[in-house]
């Protein structure tokens, strides 16, 4: 074989090897996106079934605890703020302040021994707290992709990719202050 040859199988080898990997990476791009959007659906039903759940809770409490209106409407105001929420930042912000006051309502209940006694109320919290299990875990599935997601965005040299194709870092879901991080606290 001739010299020529030679360089030339090389050169298209490697235009071949580098055309496999720009497609890998990008479908690994497309792999990512796809699994971010399907954990966020997924959070988003948890959080709906939740959303379904708070107004037959707070009609359940009035029953006993007709005067703690002020908290009943909090909590009635902060579910209807978090199922408006759109984008990823103002969900995660609307679900801090509905935990928040959702940790209210249940530190009035405490306070009525016939409300806790209540096996509608008891079905209802004990509910809420799978649901809130379910969100729990698939806040973590989320974050876990989106980091995943992240980090092949940062990393040469499939960041080449991301920047060709416009992939942009998608947010995580968390607390966004250290006082929204704090125990509600509740006086009476």
């Amino acid at each position: 074989m001739e010299f020529g040859t030679i360089i030339l199988i090389i050169i298209v080898a490697l235009i071949v090897l580098l055309a496999v990997w720009f497609i890998a990476a990008y479908n690994g791009f497309i792999r990512l996106r796809n699994s971010v959007e399907e954990a966020f659906a997924t959070m988003d039903v948890y959080m709906k079934k939740r959303y379904d759940l708070i107004p037959n809770l707070v009609e359940t409490v009035k029953g006993y605890a007709s005067h703690e209106r002020e908290t009943l409407e909090n909590v009635t105001k902060a579910r209807n703020i978090a199922a408006g929420a759109q984008s990823i930042e103002e969900k995660a912000s609307a679900e801090t302040m509905l935990t928040n006051t959702l940790k209210s309502l249940f530190a009035v209940a405490e306070n009525y021994p016939n409300l806790k006694a209540n096996e509608n109320f008891m079905d209802l919290q004990k509910q809420l707290q799978k649901v809130e299990e379910d969100i729990a875990n698939s806040r973590k599935y989320y974050n876990a992709v989106v980091k995943e997601f992240n980090t092949k965005i940062e990393v040469f040299p499939s960041n080449i990719i991301a920047g060709l194709f416009r992939f942009t870092r998608k947010p995580m879901f968390e607390v966004e202050s250290e006082e929204e991080r704090k125990n509600v606290k509740v006086e009476f």
